[in-house]
């Protein structure tokens, strides 16, 4: 199936990254990932983040679609086109006065675990039913991922236990500078992107979705930030049910206006390549979490 998409129908990638709570994990991702100084400034110095904080989401979303459902010439032309924009960047420290490549392994890393984390414990609490095994073998599947990034896959984290020994070794490095506290306080409250003004109106509505992305990041993290007033755990847990519930119950041609039209469009061509080597693909990509649906050889 490697030929038709990188990560099949049978992957715990496919039940993971299916999931509307995706969404919830891309921001916490991004709230987690501001904490390490370097990585930050990477972001700061060299991107329009605070102009289109949904474009860098999206972006990242197409990245995430391509090396999941794409093929692997779709994969493997956005890792060459990823991997030259790092190496063309650079990062000034400004405590230090020294200068830092973009692609050093450290901060890839730093991203990439803190990415795929959020996105597996999000879907976990919202209740994507994996088993301790199972979010093993996402962590593994995701090493794949990193590579195309430029990290080596023996370098990943590729189990629970590694991702959280990682996160214990990491975490002196991390800080809250004035930049991770803009960038919290700004996710909690965004500009909307262009094309997205005349929603404006509803803009306040946005905040509840921000504060439920901040509360669940680790105690740890949201001890550093100190943003909001501490909750309780069950109340997010409630929160970020009901979230899933209701994004999951959208149709997908309707989800996916979500995405920019490249993706949607990457997003078509998986459904027609799976659907000639025998899948049902009468309920979308997503149908496909259902084992019945897949060709008998496949199952």
């Amino acid at each position: 199936m490697e030929d038709i998409v990188v990560q099949p129908p049978q992957t715990v990638t496919w039940q993971v990254h299916l999931d509307r709570s995706m969404w919830v994990g891309g921001v916490r991702g991004l709230m987690l990932q501001a904490l390490h100084p370097l990585a930050m400034l990477g972001v700061w110095q060299n991107s329009d983040f605070q102009r289109d904080p949904f474009g860098r989401l999206r972006r990242t979303a197409d990245f995430v679609g391509r090396v999941t459902f794409g093929s692997p010439k779709e994969a493997d032309e956005i890792g060459r086109r990823v991997r030259a924009i790092h190496r063309a960047l650079r990062v000034r420290d400004p405590e230090t006065g020294r200068t830092h490549r973009v692609d050093d392994p450290e901060l890839l890393l730093w991203v990439h675990c803190a990415e795929v984390s959020s996105y597996l414990e999000v879907a976990r609490r919202g209740g994507l039913g994996l088993s301790e095994r199972q979010a093993d073998r996402y962590l593994y599947e995701q090493r794949r991922s990193a590579t195309y990034v430029g990290l080596h896959l023996d370098d990943v984290p590729g189990s629970c236990a590694e991702m959280d020994a990682y996160f214990k070794q990491v975490r002196p490095v991390l800080r809250v500078t004035p930049e991770a506290a803009s960038t919290v306080r700004f996710l909690l409250w965004p500009r909307l992107p262009r094309e997205l003004r005349m929603l404006s109106a509803g803009k306040p509505a946005y905040f509840p979705f921000g504060a439920l992305c901040y509360y669940t990041l680790p105690d740890w993290a949201r001890r550093m930030y100190g943003v909001l007033p501490e909750v309780p755990g069950t109340a997010v847990t409630a929160g970020l049910k009901a979230f899933r519930l209701s994004l999951n119950s959208l149709p997908e041609p309707v989800h996916d206006r979500a995405f920019m039209p490249a993706t949607r469009q990457m997003l078509r061509a998986a459904r027609e390549r799976l659907g000639a080597a025998g899948y049902d693909v009468g309920k979308g990509l997503k149908g496909l979490k259902d084992p019945r649906r897949w060709p008998r050889r496949a199952a």
